[in-house]
C-alpha cells in the first residue's frame, strides 16, 4: 500500500466550558462549536483561534441542541431547547439573521443542497424576475431600533437574499417524539413528517431528494430503548424539483417580506415620542384641578375668540405648557410625524407592494394545477392573502391621512397659542402671528371642538380626558379598538358602498377595519398569509413514505450519557454514487467491529455489500508497531471523512493498557473492504444484534494512515474531508486537538511524541483543567499566544 502522508497537529486549548456540538464549515476552516454554557464559538483552524462567540441571551435562550452549517458556509443554523427556537445567524458578523420557532426541541439537523447534476433545471431557476419589476426596498433606519440593524444599508441585500444560492437548499429538523421538518432555504417549511417512531439522533437527506435516512431511539417499556435505521421515500421533492424550488423561493420571499414589515412598523413605533402625550396629560390634569364648570373646550375658543382667558387656563398655559415647552412640543410633533410618514410610504407601502406581487405570482402558480396541485398550492388561501395585504394597505393610507390632518391642525393650533402665551406675558408679538384671518380662526375652533371635548369613558380605559394626539393609537400593538376612530361622515365613497346592494360586500374591494389599530390589522394579515403558507408542508408531508425501517440494536439504560451529536450511527450521503452511509457500533455484542451500512437513495435500488463489518483486532502494520500484532481495539467515534474514507477514534480493548497507549485517530480506506462478494442474508424478523454473527468481516492493514494521540483521553472527532480537516475532542468534553489531515509532517510528529514521552496522561489532563478552571473565571478561554493577540477576522480562504 503506498505511504500516506502524516497528520499534523496544528491547534491544541483546553476550554473552559465542556463542549457539547462542534461541525467544521463545508467551505472555510472554520469549526463552530457550542458549549454547556449556551455559547456558540467560531474557530478557525490556524491554533485554534477563536474569531467570535455569541452569547446566551433571554430572547434567543441559553440551551443549544444542535448546529447545521448552510451549505455554502455563510450561515449557521442552531437550535434553542429551552425556547423552541431554530436560528440563522450570519458567520461573518455573528448576528442573528432570522428566527422561527418549532413546536418540539431540536435534537438534531441537517442542511444540504440539490445535487448540481440538476442542471436541466436551471431555466427554472431563473424565472424569479422580481428583481426587474420590484424597486430595492429601503433599509431601515438604525437610529431608531437595534433590531433593525438587521436590515441596514450595508446587509439589507443579505437579508432580502436569505435564499443564499439559486440551487434549493433544505434545513431537516428532528427532534421528541417523531418530530420531523423539512425547511427550504432554511425558512419556510415544506415538509411535516408524521408516523416517525421514537425521538430523532441523526438525519440526512439526499442530495437527489430521493429519500430521507434517519437514526432513532425508540423506547419501549419493559425493555432497553431501541436504535432503528429508518428510510423515508421523498419522491415528490424530487420529481417535482423546480415546482418545489420556485414554490421555496417565493414563499421565503413572502416570509422575509413580513418580517421586514414588523421591523418597519418597530421604527416606526420607536419613531412616535412620549412628549407627544404631554398635551393630553396637562389637560388631564387641568380638569381634576381647576374649579370652574367651564369645559376645557369653552375655555380654549374663549381665548380664540375674545383673547380672555380664566386664571387656571393661564396657570396651564404659562406654567405648566410654557411657552419654551409649547415650541419644544411643536418641533417634536413636526419631526415625529414626519419621520413615521417617511417611514410608511418609503418602507410600509414598498413592503405591502412586494407581498401583493409575490403573492399574486404564487396565485398564477396555483392555478397551474398540474404542476403544483400535487404540492398543495391552494388558490383560494392565496386569493385571502391578497385581500388581507390590501387591508393592510387601507389601513396604512389611512394612517398619512391621519397624519398629514393632524400636521395640519398642529400647525395652526399652535401658531394661534403661541401668540397668545406671548400676548399673556406681555412679550412682543411679531406681526405675523397676530394676523389671523376668519378661515383660521375657524380652522383653529374646529380643531378644539373636534379634539377637547372631555371623554370621560377615555379615563378609565387610558388614565387621561382626552386624546388629541390621534397617531399614536395606530401604532400600539394591542388588540383594543382605535380610541378615537376616524370620522367617515360626509365620505362620499363610504356612503357610496353602503348604500350600494351589491358594493357592500363584494369580494372585489378589500375588507376595511375603522376601529382597529395598525398593527392589529398586521397581525390579521400575518395570520391569513402563514394559513395559505402551511398547506403545502402538510400534503407534501403526506406523500412521504416510509421506505425502510430495521432496528439495529439495543442502548443500555445505564450508558453513559453524551451530547447527541457525538451519538453513533453517524449518517453520511454519497452523492455520486446516490448511497446513504450507516456507520455504527454495537459495544455490547462485537465491541472491536465496526459496521458499515449502505443504502441506495432510491429506495427501490439494491445494493451489493449492504451491510458489512470491519474487524478492529490486528489491524495496524507490524512493521510500524511490533507490539500492536497482540493489540485489539475498539471503536469509540468514526465519521466519514470522504466518500471513500472513515476517520475514526480507536483504543485498546485491554483497559489495563489504556493509559499507557492512549488512543488512536486513523484513516480507514474502505475500497479494499467492497471487494468481497459476500452477502448478508436478512432476517427481518430479528434485530440486527441478534443476527450480528452472519455479518460479512474484513480486515484492514495500515501504513501511515493513523496517529496515536498521547496524553489525552480522545474520545470524538469531527472532520471535513473537502478541507482536508479534523478535530478531536476528549472524553472530559473540554481538550482539544486540531489536525490537518493530508500534510506531510514527520519532524513535527517525532517531536511531539518525544516532548510527550513518558508524560502522565492524568497529570496533563488535570492540568489542564486547573488551567481551564482559572481561566474559566471570567466565562473567556485562554489568553492566546503573541501570534494571537490581535483580534482574528474572518477572511477569505484562501483555498476557496
Amino acid at each position: 500500500m503506498p505511504k500516506m502522508p502524516a497528520f499534523r497537529q496544528v491547534g491544541e486549548k483546553q476550554l473552559p466550558n465542556a463542549v457539547l456540538f462542534m461541525v467544521w464549515s463545508p467551505k472555510r476552516d472554520l469549526i463552530a462549536l457550542a458549549n454547556r454554557a449556551g455559547e456558540l464559538l467560531l474557530h478557525r483552524l490556524a491554533n485554534f483561534q477563536r474569531v467570535w462567540s455569541l452569547p446566551p441571551n433571554e430572547n434567543t435562550g441559553k440551551k443549544i441542541t444542535s448546529l447545521a452549517w448552510r451549505p455554502d458556509g455563510k450561515i449557521l443554523a442552531f437550535s434553542v431547547g429551552d425556547t423552541k427556537q431554530v436560528i440563522l445567524c450570519d458567520v461573518e458578523k455573528a448576528e442573528i439573521l432570522h428566527s422561527f420557532p418549532v413546536e418540539q426541541p431540536v435534537s438534531c439537523m441537517h442542511w444540504m443542497d440539490v445535487s448540481e447534476d440538476n442542471s436541466v433545471f436551471s431555466s427554472f431557476y431563473n424565472e424569479d424576475e422580481s428583481d426587474l419589476f420590484l424597486p430595492k426596498l429601503p433599509a431601515l433606519p438604525e437610529s431608531y431600533s437595534t433590531t433593525s440593524k438587521i436590515f441596514s444599508e450595508d446587509k439589507s441585500d443579505e437579508i432580502m437574499n436569505l435564499l443564499g444560492e439559486v440551487r434549493l437548499n433544505i434545513l431537516v429538523l428532528g427532534g421528541e417524539s417523531g418530530y420531523t421538518e423539512l425547511y427550504a432555504y432554511g425558512m419556510y417549511k415544506i415538509t411535516t413528517l408524521t408516523g416517525v417512531p421514537g425521538t430523532c439522533r441523526s438525519l440526512c437527506l439526499s442530495s437527489d431528494l430521493k429519500s430521507l435516512s434517519l437514526i432513532t431511539e425508540v423506547k419501549t417499556t419493559d425493555c432497553d430503548p431501541e436504535i432503528h435505521y429508518i428510510q423515508f421515500d421523498t419522491s415528490l421533492l424530487s420529481s417535482c424539483l423546480p415546482e418545489v424550488t420556485r414554490m421555496a423561493r417565493k414563499f421565503t420571499h413572502i416570509s422575509t417580506l413580513l418580517q421586514y414589515q414588523k421591523l418597519s412598523l418597530t421604527c416606526m413605533g420607536e419613531a412616535w415620542e412620549d412628549i407627544l402625550m404631554q398635551m393630553d396629560l396637562r389637560l388631564t390634569k387641568f380638569v381634576q384641578e381647576k374649579n370652574t364648570d367651564t369645559s376645557v373646550q369653552d375655555e380654549f375658543l374663549d381665548l380664540l375668540l375674545w383673547g380672555k382667558s380664566s386664571r387656571e387656563l393661564k396657570a396651564l398655559l404659562m406654567n405648566q405648557l410654557t411657552v419654551k415647552g409649547l415650541k419644544k412640543l411643536g418641533q417634536s410633533i413636526e419631526s415625529s410625524y414626519s419621520n413615521i410618514q417617511k417611514l410608511v410610504i418609503s418602507h410600509l407601502q414598498s413592503g405591502s407592494k412586494a407581498l401583493l406581487y409575490h403573492l399574486s405570482e404564487l396565485k398564477g402558480m396555483a392555478l397551474w394545477k398540474q404542476k403544483y396541485n400535487p404540492l398543495g398550492l391552494d388558490a383560494s388561501g392565496i386569493e385571502d392573502a391578497i385581500t388581507a395585504v390590501g387591508s393592510f394597505t387601507l389601513k396604512a393610507n389611512e394612517l398619512l391621512q391621519v397624519i398629514d390632518k393632524s400636521m395640519k391642525n398642529f400647525k395652526a393650533f399652535f401658531r394661534w397659542l403661541y401668540g397668545a402665551m406671548l400676548r399673556m406675558s406681555e412679550d412682543h408679538v411679531l406681526p405675523e402671528l397676530s394676523k389671523m384671518t376668519q378661515k383660521d380662526i375657524a380652522f383653529v375652533a374646529d380643531f378644539l371642538s373636534e379634539n377637547f371635548s372631555e371623554q370621560p369613558e377615555l379615563y378609565d380605559r387610558k388614565g387621561k380626558y382626552f386624546n388629541v394626539e390621534r397617531v399614536g393609537q395606530y401604532l400600539k400593538d394591542e388588540d383594543e379598538d382605535l380610541v378615537s376612530p376616524p370620522n367617515t361622515e360626509g365620505n362620499q365613497w363610504t356612503s357610496f358602498v353602503q348604500n350600494s346592494t351589491h358594493l357592500k360586500e363584494s369580494p372585489l374591494l378589500f375588507p376595511y377595519y375603522p376601529e382597529k389599530s395598525l398593527h392589529f390589522v398586521r397581525r390579521e394579515m400575518e395570520g391569513v398569509i402563514e394559513l395559505c403558507l402551511q398547506k403545502p408542508a402538510e400534503i407534501i408531508g403526506k406523500s412521504v413514505t416510509l421506505a425502510t425501517s430495521i432496528p439495529l440494536y439495543t442502548v443500555p439504560a445505564s450508558a453513559e450519557v453524551v451530547p447527541r451529536l457525538f451519538d453513533l450511527p453517524s449518517l453520511w450521503n454519497d452523492k455520486k454514487s446516490s448511497l446513504h452511509y450507516v456507520v455504527f457500533t454495537m459495544p455490547e455484542v462485537s465491541p472491536c467491529k465496526l459496521y458499515v451500512m449502505r443504502r441506495a437513495t432510491d429506495p427501490s435500488r439494491s445494493v451489493p455489500n449492504g451491510l458489512l463489518a470491519i474487524d478492529l483486532g490486528n489491524f495496524l502494520n507490524s512493521s510500524i508497531d511490533e507490539s500492536a500484532e497482540a493489540s485489539r481495539y475498539s471503536c469509540l467515534d468514526a465519521r466519514m471523512y470522504d466518500d471513500e474514507t472513515l476517520t475514526v477514534v480507536l483504543k485498546e480493548a485491554v483497559e489495563e493498557e489504556e493509559e499507557s497507549r492512549g488512543r488512536i485517530l486513523a484513516q480507514l480506506p474502505l475500497s479494499p473492504v467492497y471487494t468481497g462478494e459476500d452477502e448478508f442474508a436478512w432476517d427481518p424478523l430479528l434485530r440486527l444484534d441478534q443476527q450480528s454473527g452472519g455479518i460479512p468481516a474484513h480486515n484492514l492493514v495500515l501504513e501511515n494512515q493513523r496517529r496515536t494521540l498521547e496524553n489525552m483521553k480522545a474520545q470524538y472527532v469531527a472532520v471535513n474531508g473537502i478541507r482536508k480537516v479534523a478535530c478531536v475532542l476528549s472524553r472530559s468534553l473540554q481538550h482539544i486537538r486540531v489536525f490537518e489531515m493530508d500534510v506531510e509532517d514527520e519532524e513535527e510528529e517525532d517531536r511531539l511524541e518525544s516532548q510527550d514521552a513518558g508524560a502522565d496522561p492524568d497529570r496533563l489532563e488535570e492540568s489542564l483543567g486547573s488551567q481551564a478552571a482559572g481561566e474559566g473565571q471570567d466565562s473567556s478561554e485562554e489568553q492566546p499566544s503573541t501570534s494571537e493577540t490581535a483580534t482574528p477576522r474572518l477572511e477569505k480562504d484562501s483555498g476557496m
